[in-house]
Formats: structure tokens, sequence, C-alpha cells
């Protein structure tokens, strides 16, 4: 009998799991098929702050999700280990946020141009940077591995590194992107690796063949125009239009399909939290009114899958803590459903028949 096979015959799902554990499972990064990168940053967040300890947050709150999904099969058994953070990356983070505040307040006075401003910006661009390769490499390591590999920001400038190393290993492929933001901005407010840039910093590599979003309803003149210019590469779903079409008698099923026809064969999703309704997650760093119910996400995630989409890895990020576990609740909660839906896609898990 291997580890895992021990492991899973001595764990009951439906009782009290291993205390500190991801979803109280008892499975480690040598028993689990997929592992989860914890990346607690947010360096350039540029309204609320608290995302950095989103994964923290998601990590405390997760013993509280029932383990059994009646869509998907004995999804715990598949495994999933938390991975730790890397060594220094929340200190860090602190320190670079603090320099941010002081390059905007210089913005604000127009003193983007003095020396003591360039210097500030310099630092954190490469402070940003570092943050980018860490992530890489650890997403790299465990891709070779064999693993299926998902990334828990933080801000959503995190997963920049986590896409540059499956663009290494995937020739093409497409990112599906539920936002409220189209983060199609070049370097926004001067950072060159912003939360706000994540989409357009991505589109930079010829291997993503498509970029396909939903939920989007606060966006720029820029990012808009950036979208028409590239119509070719990236498709908007805007909130707005899509509850048009629900109020004018369409099925969210048919705009699923709809969306769903977009994407190629092999898909990255990108989750940020914002892109539900703002009820579910009121303590995100940049909440806007409208979006996405949490049922409405997950129909779309498991449609994907039933297309014969394969999912090559995800992240979700912007769950900032509350004054309660609300927030960390939700973030859980459908980091869980991504997880058994992107093992279902591999093939590690299979639909169940209830």
């Amino acid at each position: 009998m291997s580890n895992k096979e021990k492991l899973i015959a001595d764990f009951d799902p439906n009782g009290l799991g291993t205390s500190g554990n991801i979803f109280a499972l008892p499975f480690d990064e040598e028993t689990a098929d997929l592992v989860l990168i914890p990346v607690p940053w947010e360096v350039t967040v540029s309204y609320a702050a608290g995302t950095a300890k989103g994964p923290e947050h998601i990590l405390e709150a997760s013993s509280q999700v029932d383990l059994f999904q009646k869509d998907v099969k004995d999804a715990w058994k598949m495994g999933i280990a938390y991975l730790d953070t890397a060594k220094g990356l929340e200190e860090k983070s602190e320190e670079y946020r603090t320099l941010a505040e002081q390059y905007i307040q210089l913005l604000e006075k127009e003193e983007a141009e003095s020396s003591m401003a360039k210097d500030i910006l310099k630092k954190i661009n490469k402070a940003c940077a570092e943050m980018v390769q860490v992530v890489k490499s650890e997403a790299s390591a465990q891709l070779k591995k064999g693993k299926l590999v998902g990334l828990v920001g933080g801000d959503h400038s995190t997963p920049l590194g986590f896409i540059q190393a499956l663009a290494e290993k995937y020739d093409s492929f497409g990112v599906l992107q539920i936002d409220a933001h189209m983060d199609l901005r070049k370097a926004y407010e001067d950072f060159e690796y912003s939360h706000a840039s994540i989409s357009y910093n991505f589109m930079k590599l010829p291997q993503i063949e498509k970029l396909v979003q939903v939920g989007i309803r606060d966006f720029c003149e820029e990012e808009y125009k950036y979208a028409e210019r590239h119509s070719d590469r990236v498709t908007v779903f805007y909130d707005e239009d899509v509850k048009h079409g629900i109020f004018d008698g369409e099925s969210w099923n048919i705009i699923t399909d709809r969306i769903i026809s977009e994407l190629p064969q092999k898909v990255y999703i990108s989750f940020d939290i914002d892109g539900l309704n703002p009820e579910l997650c009121p303590n995100t760093g940049t909440p806007v009114p409208g979006g996405l119910k949490f049922a409405e996400a997950t129909y779309l995630l498991q449609k994907l899958v039933k297309s014969g989409r394969e999912i090559i890895g995800f992240d979700l990020n912007e769950v900032a803590p509350g004054e309660s576990d609300w927030n960390g609740n939700v973030g859980a909660r459908m980091l869980y459903k991504l997880c058994n839906l992107m093992g279902v896609s591999n093939d590690k898990l299979e639909w169940s028949e209830y």
C-alpha cells in the first residue's frame, strides 16, 4: 500500500480533518496530485489593502468546507496540498507596499520626476520582478514533477510567473478571466507589475492564443480600445451586456456556451474574486457593483470542463479578510470547486452519478 493509499484508508472525510492543512485533508506535497502555491503579495494595490492576508485567510476557513461534492466522485481523494509560502515574501510585500504608498503620494503631488520618486519606483519594480521569478521557479518545479498546480494570491499581479511557466510548457493555450476589471492597463501608476496590468503583461506571451474575460464592469478607455485593437485575441463579455441579454430572455446556459466557444482546448483560469457580486466577498481590494452569482460562476466552470477543455492551471486572488470569516469561506469554497474541476479535466477525478 502506497503512502497515499494509506492516508486515504485512514481518513474519515465526514469527521475532523488534519489541523492546519488545506480543507483539513491529510495530504502533503508528496502525496497530493494538486498543489497550491500561496503568494501573499499586494505591493501595488491601488485601493483597499488586505489581499496579502487572503491566502492565510482562505487556508484557515477551508476547514469548514464539506469534502463531499455531489457532482464529483470522491473529490477529496485526489489529494490537495498547500505549499509553504516562499521565505520572506509576505514581509517583503509589506515593506514595498509602504514604499508604493509613498510613490503614489508623490504622483498626486506631481513629483513623479523627482529623484526620490524615480528611486522608489525602481525599487518597487525590481521587487515585483523578483516576486514574479520566485513564483515562476516554484510553478516550474511543480509542473516538472507532474503536479496539477493552482495559485492563491494576494493581489492579481501574483500569477504572472505561473503563467510564464505554463508558457514554457505549452505552445498554445487560452485564458478565461473572471473579473470585475479588464487589467489591461500598461504599467498602471507606473508600476510595471501592477495588479491592474496582469492581463496586459501576460498578453505579451505569444503562447496565449485567446483571452476571454467575463464579469467585466469597471474599465478605462485605454483598456476598452486595447480589447478592440486586439479583437482577434481578446473577447470581452461585459457584465452589463450579459445582464441585458438575460433581462431580454437569454438564458445563462446559452451565454456560457458562447463564452466557452471562444476558448481553445487548453485553458488557464484566472479568477479574481471581485468578478463575483461584492456581497459575496465585500472586503476584496476593489469591489464593484454587479458581477456573477456564485452558482453562475461554478456553472460556467462545470460546463467548461464538460465541453472537453483541459484546465492547465488556475489562480484565485483578491480575497481579503473582514470582521468575520465570510470572505474566506466564500474564497475557500470557490477554491475547492476550482481544484476539483481541474482534477476532472485532467482525469484525476470523475463526474459523479448522483
